[in-house]
């Protein structure tokens, strides 16, 4: 949340929640942008828990679906990502959350996790590793 902005009520949080339209697994997808740059640093995916953990706490919350739970960004890598606000898409079925990222995004070790594109009509890595992978999830 802004600085100077108090954490939302939970009558506000519900509100938000009644907006959403999760898919039928329960999902809705986030874009992550960093706030002060508009750096689009990756896409997960928060189911309801996630949303309200993310909003009530002002640290992002997302659900793995590999793991099948909640998965606070950086509780293993400590590359953390703190919520400076969180907008809904006019279907409701899509967030946005603009975040200070600590450290990188991606588990790659780069800062976003959109570092291939098309150059000289080969799919090109545009981005190095910050940081490595290893030092990140200590393997």
């Amino acid at each position: 949340m802004p600085d100077n902005a108090s954490p939302p009520t939970d009558a506000a949080i519900a509100a938000f929640m009644a907006a959403l339209r999760f898919d039928a697994a329960g999902l809705v997808p986030c874009i992550a942008q960093q706030h002060d740059t508009g750096e689009v640093l990756m896409v997960a995916w928060m189911n309801a828990e996630a949303v309200a953990e993310t909003l009530a706490t002002g640290r992002v919350c997302y659900f793995s679906r590999s793991r099948s739970g909640l998965w606070r960004k950086g509780e293993s890598s400590g590359q953390v990502q703190r919520l400076i606000d969180l907008r809904l898409d006019c279907d409701g079925d899509t967030l946005l959350a603009l975040v200070d990222q600590h450290g990188v995004a991606c588990h790659t070790g780069r800062r976003s996790c959109f570092y291939r594109a098309l150059r000289d009509d080969a799919l090109a890595s545009i981005a190095e590793p910050a940081v490595d992978p290893k030092a990140l999830y200590g393997g």
